[in-house]
């Protein structure tokens, strides 16, 4: 994910503390008791996927990189073993983009634009169990930060762990269809502007006659508190009758925030362009973000699978399969 540097965030943090009127966060219910807790997600399989990931044969997955042509390929086999059917004629979906960077510019011998000739996007459709509906489209970015200065930026929590838990949705959705099509989407060059992103949505023509809304997930598996966000109801306030009612079913507490106009947030972020869901808020594409507060890992080769608490993340990937799944049932 493409946020403020982890220092600044907890600075910011710190002033909201002093201020009130600056919250940003909103609770729902308590986490729901073991016994009424739902649970579909294969938990071995979305650890194996998430080390695989983040292993570091995969070298940080960075555009462009061999390393990223090999998540591609994981990410593919995957899809397919599911019974995930290509999206169009194939899962890749290649692109190029030029990166400009502001640092480049400013600092002399730096190049300002690279090339991205080799960028891809992996996407699959499960098609609707009865007749065609508008798309709901599941997506999570793949790359991450590679190989720099000789030191592998493992990305396990940004974003390995967003695409395992796509997978994981995948293979209950493809088992089991839903209301709607569902299109499990894997993007490219989020870290360099959300460019694979920009690209899906601008090559699938997408718009709100064609997609009734995009679930995105981009570091969903490491909080101490076991909080993870939900963002997307302040915009759509139709969703939060709707999250509240999957926190009764989830062992984990989900929480509101990070989706306000300044005049409303104080001095609370906004995640709304800083993750793929952007691009499809510019499309005038509704949408539902699930990701956790930064930690201090976050973007660091310290962000490695070791660092995953398993049983946090099972449970938080069972809580995103029953929203989707109560997402399909409520919308039309």
């Amino acid at each position: 994910m493409s946020r403020t540097p982890w220092a600044m965030r907890h600075f910011l943090v710190a002033a909201l503390a002093i201020s009130a009127a600056g919250a940003s966060a909103q609770q729902s219910a308590a986490p729901a008791a073991p016994d009424a807790v739902v649970r579909r997600v294969d938990r071995t399989r979305l650890m194996a996927d998430l080390r695989a990931l983040a292993d570091p044969g995969m070298e940080g997955r960075g555009t462009g990189t061999p390393g990223a042509r090999r998540a591609r390929i994981y990410i593919e086999h995957a899809l397919e073993e599911a019974g995930v059917k290509p999206l169009g004629a194939q899962y890749e979906k290649p692109f190029s983009f030029v990166h400009r960077t502001l640092k480049g510019l400013l600092s002399p011998g730096r190049a300002s634009e690279t090339a991205y000739p080799d960028a891809a996007n992996i996407a699959g459709l499960v098609s609707a169990r009865d007749g065609s509906r508008r798309w709901i489209v599941v997506s999570a970015h793949y790359d991450h930060l590679g190989i720099r200065d000789g030191i592998v930026y493992p990305g396990a929590d940004d974003n390995a762990s967003g695409v395992a838990a796509m997978l994981a949705l995948a293979r209950i959705v493809s088992a089991a269809p839903l209301r709607h099509p569902v299109v499990f989407v894997a993007f490219d060059a989020e870290e360099l502007g959300l460019e694979g992103a920009k690209q899906f949505v601008k090559d699938e023509h997408l718009t709100r006659a064609r997609v009734a809304i995009d679930v995105n997930l981009d570091m969903v598996s490491r909080n101490d508190r076991r909080e993870i966000f939900a963002t997307g109801t302040a915009p759509e306030p139709w969703l939060r009758p709707i999250l509240d009612e999957v926190q009764r079913r989830s062992a984990v507490t989900i929480l509101f925030g990070h989706d306000r106009s300044i005049t409303r947030r104080g001095l609370g972020e906004d995640w709304t362009q800083q993750s793929d869901q952007g691009a499809f808020v510019d499309a005038g594409i509704e949408y539902l973000y699930f990701g956790v507060e930064d930690h201090a890992d976050y973007h660091k080769p310290t962000d490695t699978a070791d660092k995953v608490n398993a049983a946090f993340f099972g449970d938080v990937a069972d809580m995103i399969a029953d929203a989707l799944i109560t997402l399909d049932e409520r919308i039309e």
